[in-house]
């Protein structure tokens, strides 16, 4: 039976680079052995454990995308040069932000120096101007903003809505709270991240974008509703809606609201239907929008996604007509 391979250094961590190993005496052969990977020139990892989950759905294939984001990034910081920074979908992903990431980490440094170079890594040279760069648990990457203006070579103008309603999402406490802090950028750091590269490829597309975006999306589906609403003309709604009791209670909280014909829509995940906990607050909470006169119109993705003509916007328009609505968009 194979000897076991020794003990790592306490101090080394999952993730390090060669030097690092050999400056606390590990030696060539040990960073060879079975339990550590080399994703990339001079880096090693940890082998991790097989995941027991089964990758199967869209979800969980996309969490397996970003988990594998995250450590490629961790692994590959204890190699970068001083000035590169992660940009582009590496850096969405490493947000949190809706976008499907390269095999590679999209890795850059500003003019004029020299492109990253190496196995599973996209380099790229940026003009200093049109990026900030900071430290996100202890990672460099572009800004938010910068990084949204800089997908505008990768992504169609709608994609540009979704990401940019993703980054400017105020979010909310368990108390419903809203936490403006939080927010990953507002809307005045986008226009800015537009205003700064005038020069930048695809311009006139992120400028149309900007004017699609926001403030109170919490997922993609919620924006894609948002912008087929307004293609189809319905009324524009009150995004992340507090609903309120004749006292004044807070009786809840919808991603869509048109108080003049009290009517709400619900955009449903999947947590709605196999949260037990979930489940049973969305009862309560709609039989206090009922007893309050507000009707509820509940989407899934398969009304905004389906693979038969979408039918979210026919179903919404239905309900606003029978609450009073003339047809026209206001």
């Amino acid at each position: 039976m194979p000897r076991p391979p020794a003990p790592l250094p306490h101090g080394l961590g999952r993730h390090f680079s060669v030097r690092q190993s050999a400056e606390l005496g590990v030696s060539k052969r040990r960073v060879r052995a079975r339990d550590l990977e080399a994703p990339f020139h001079g880096a090693r990892r940890l082998v991790e454990q097989e995941e027991t989950e089964q990758i199967a759905g869209p979800l969980e294939i996309d969490r397996a995308h970003r988990r594998r984001v995250r450590r490629d990034a961790r692994t590959y910081a204890q190699v970068m040069t001083p000035h590169s920074f992660f940009c582009g979908r590496t850096a969405a992903v490493l947000f949190g932000a809706p976008v499907t990431p390269h095999d590679e980490l999209d890795v850059a440094v500003l003019a004029p120096l020299r492109a990253p170079r190496g196995a599973g890594i996209r380099g790229r040279i940026v003009s200093p101007h049109l990026v900030e760069v900071e430290v996100r648990d202890g990672l460099a990457l572009t800004s938010p903003a910068a990084t949204w203006a800089m997908l505008a070579r990768e992504l169609t103008e709608r994609d540009l809505v979704v990401l940019g309603d993703a980054f400017v999402r105020i979010p909310r406490d368990d108390l419903g709270r809203r936490q403006p802090t939080q927010a990953l950028a507002t809307l005045a750091q986008l226009c800015a991240a537009v205003d700064a590269g005038r020069r930048r490829p695809k311009v006139i597309r992120l400028s149309a974008a900007l004017e699609r975006i926001r403030v109170g999306s919490a997922s993609p589906l919620e924006t894609e509703f948002r912008l087929d609403a307004s293609t189809d003309g319905l009324p524009e709604a009150v995004l992340d809606a507090e609903i309120r009791g004749e006292s004044g209670r807070l009786l809840g909280i919808s991603e869509f609201a048109y108080p003049r014909f009290r009517t709400v829509v619900e955009i449903e995940g999947d947590h709605h239907r196999t949260s037990n906990r979930q489940w049973n607050r969305d009862l309560a909470k709609y039989r206090d929008y009922a007893d309050a006169g507000w009707e509820v119109v509940r989407l899934t993705s398969r009304n905004i996604r389906g693979h038969a003509p979408p039918d979210a916007t026919t179903i919404v328009r239905r309900v606003l007509l029978r609450h009073g609505w003339d047809g026209r968009r206001r």
